[in-house]
């Protein structure tokens, strides 16, 4: 039991509440700072969006392409950033341009960097109401699960339709008596394209 060095009373009879081994805080003290750092949170969350708005202009205008390969490499130079960081930005950054509601909520900051940065993994525009709601809902770690599992079932769902449209696929040839032959295909038309262009 943490007892009161001056009253010699526990501590929770005090309505302190023990916030490290040498520090009692009053509880209202503890909820202000609590609030604090929720607040700073919510402003650093605004600011990011900012940021993701630069940054995607920037990218898309070429800014970085004076002497670097991507906008991400001159991340790293000119803000410090890792580059799997820089890379993450430049991928939300435009991601966002499709998701307004994800890049409003992110700057209002009711959803942080990070449920966006996940959501941003798997929202299209016909999906993004569905999943602005989950990141209203849940924790980022929440957030991180349901995009796995989202990305999961997409995969599925891409190869049952990749193997469906393989199996649909046909060629039929028919020779001619001259020597020549017609053919007949049943393939997508950007699969002719590709074909009669190759």
């Amino acid at each position: 039991m943490i007892v009161d060095p001056v009253t010699a009373q526990p501590a929770r009879q005090l309505g302190l509440r023990v916030f490290s081994r040498r520090r009692l805080m009053n509880i209202a003290e503890i909820d202000r700072l609590g609030d604090e750092i929720a607040e700073l949170a919510v402003h650093l969350d605004a600011a990011t969006a900012r940021l993701l708005d630069l940054i995607r202009t920037f990218d898309e205008v070429g800014g970085w392409s004076n002497g670097f390969r991507s906008c991400a490499d001159w991340l790293c130079w000119r803000v410090g950033l890792g580059p799997v960081a820089a890379r993450e930005h430049v991928r939300v950054a435009r991601a966002l341009a499709t998701l307004p509601r994800l890049a409003q909520a992110l700057a209002r900051g009711e959803l942080s960097y990070a449920k966006v940065r996940a959501l941003t993994r798997v929202a299209t525009p016909e999906t993004e109401a569905r999943l602005l709601a989950v990141g209203r809902a849940g924790t980022a770690e929440h957030v991180e699960r349901i995009v796995r599992g989202w990305r999961r079932l997409d995969r599925r769902a891409e190869a049952r339709e990749s193997a469906l449209q393989h199996a649909g696929r046909s060629l039929h040839v028919y020779p001619d008596s001259d020597g020549t032959a017609d053919a007949s295909a049943h393939r997508r038309p950007r699969e002719l394209v590709s074909a009669a262009s190759g």
